[in-house]
């Protein structure tokens, strides 16, 4: 299991929490002493929603027997900067800026783009960006979903 994820079995738990709130578990990690859930909803997370699935994921923790010892509970909206967490967002946030840092399969090393999320392609496993901030207005890369370390809403203000 990778360093910050938890036992599956309560992630599924905490993510059906979520949904009976009209909210969707889009991440959970325990790092550091805190568990850390990261709702989303259509028409974005209200405080409500936060308090309610924090409520409810409290009660269902404390008779799961979670954690050794104090934990801190966290529970929030993904953010203006939010992370893009799978092909389900690669879909929804076509056509925004984001910022995608990945390994470049040529030389192997990790690189930073900022452009436009102009496409995912869903039977390629891949997105293309175009209007890259260091490049001219026509330049555009593709990447693999697989090389993507992380993605990344740009706030466009």
């Amino acid at each position: 299991m990778p360093k910050n994820a938890i036992d599956p079995e309560l992630e599924r738990e905490l993510a059906a929490i979520a949904a009976s709130q009209g909210t969707e578990l889009l991440k959970a990690e325990y790092q550091g002493g805190a568990l850390r859930l990261i709702l989303d909803r259509e028409g974005g997370v209200r405080l409500e929603d936060c308090e309610l699935v924090s409520k409810l994921a409290s009660a269902f923790l404390d008779v799961a027997d979670f954690g050794r010892g104090r934990y801190t509970l966290e529970v929030s909206s993904p953010g203006l900067d939010r992370e893009l967490y799978g092909p389900r967002d690669y879909a929804r946030f076509s056509g925004s800026k984001v910022r995608v840092r990945f390994v470049d399969p040529e030389s192997g090393k990790r690189a930073t783009l900022v452009g436009r999320l102009a496409e995912y392609r869903q039977d390629a496993g891949e997105i293309r960006l175009t209007e890259l901030d260091h490049g001219s207005k026509n330049a555009e890369r593709t990447i693999r979903l697989a090389d993507i370390q992380l993605a990344k809403l740009e706030f466009e203000g």
